[in-house]
């Protein structure tokens, strides 16, 4: 174990311990919300200890065992050797299980998000291929026992989607979804391509956490312009026949979020106001971020076709992800919600890069 580990195992260890004290004193029942945060972060480093305990009864069974393949008896060596082996393969397992739950929680992993995905080049093929991922990240979801809401939508002329935003609720959404986050690039014939020409489309997508109380970012309201107008209902459910839409302005940074879904104005407010924090605080993590490291891959480029993370390739049935170089010939099942064939190795290859980081 390299050094940067080890002084992550013994801090997590001894939090651990600090928040078992913690619990167990009396006056931490008139503060539920410090209860909760303390009973997450305990439920996160059990793990860690859990496991860190079982190499340390390993140890104790390891040098027993060395102990017992000294005799002179040639039975018990033999049963030692056997028995060595055994430990040498479970502490290669429990290694690498105290790799994975050593790595740094991502505080917004537990949070739901918003969606964004907005048609780039390609003109109308390009409101197609929005619309197919839509598609997707919601049969995905409903997969994963998700609840999906549009909030605001533009059609494309030929169908599909210029642009949207929905909000996704459910546990661990964001911990799920968020290296979807960039441009998307689709490779196929158009319906419209009478010569059957394969045309190259892109659309971004944008996955930002929802923002708690506790970071919520502070917004001056005398920088806001609210305007009100009349919804024409996101999907085409229903037109209301009151200015019930809302758009919200940050003036500052020219910032413009709106909600449409909702029948109340208050309601939608408080969606909007929603969606505009966590685009703010997205903004302010993303300026860290770029200052911090030069290679940041969750950020979302302009839509061009060159700035892609994923190319789903229609003639050869496969979809290609560039950052961590994996090809799949799986494209009809990934495109009907099948996505933890993707979302699984880039969660393994973030994981890898953060330990490399501690090492």
């Amino acid at each position: 174990m390299t050094p940067g580990l080890q002084r992550r195992l013994e801090q997590a260890v001894e939090r651990f311990e600090e928040i078992e004290r913690l619990l167990a004193e009396p006056e931490l029942a008139d503060d539920p919300r410090r209860f909760t945060a303390l009973s997450r972060e305990y439920s996160d480093l059990q793990g860690i200890v859990d496991t860190w305990r079982d190499i340390e009864r390993l140890d104790a069974r390891e040098s027993d065992a060395r102990e017992m393949a000294e005799e002179n008896d040639a039975d018990m060596r033999k049963m030692a050797n056997e028995e060595l082996a055994e430990i040498e393969t479970e502490r290669e397992r429990l290694d690498l299980q105290l790799q994975r739950l050593i790595v740094p929680p991502d505080p917004n992993d537990r949070k739901n998000l918003f969606l964004e995905i907005r048609a780039g080049t390609g003109g109308q093929e390009a409101a197609l291929f929005a619309g197919d991922l839509y598609r997707m990240y919601a049969r995905y979801a409903e997969s994963q026992g998700w609840r999906v809401e549009m909030l605001s939508g533009q059609h494309g002329d030929a169908g599909g989607w210029r642009e949207l935003i929905a909000r996704v609720i459910g546990a661990g959404a964001f911990s799920k979804l968020k290296f979807e986050s960039g441009t998307h690039r689709v490779q196929r014939v158009p319906a419209t391509e009478s010569q059957g020409r394969i045309h190259t489309s892109a659309c971004t997508v944008a996955i930002l956490p929802e923002v708690d109380e506790v970071d919520e970012v502070k917004v001056d309201p005398n920088e806001l312009r609210i305007d009100t107008f009349r919804s024409s209902g996101a999907g085409g459910q229903h037109v209301n026949t009151t200015d019930s839409a809302i758009r919200i302005t940050h003036l500052p940074s020219g910032i413009v979020v709106e909600c449409q879904d909702e029948r109340s104005q208050h309601k939608n407010k408080a969606r909007a106001m929603s969606l505009l924090s966590a685009r703010l605080l997205e903004a302010e993590r993303s300026q860290q971020q770029s200052e911090q490291a030069a290679d940041r891959k969750l950020q979302v480029g302009s839509g061009d076709r060159s700035e892609r993370i994923r190319t789903y390739n229609f003639p050869q049935g496969r979809v290609t992800d560039h950052r961590i170089g994996l090809t799949l010939y799986d494209l009809d099942n990934i495109l009907e919600g099948a996505l933890d064939e993707l979302i699984d190795p880039l969660t393994e290859a973030h994981q890898a890069d953060l330990l490399a980081e501690l090492g």
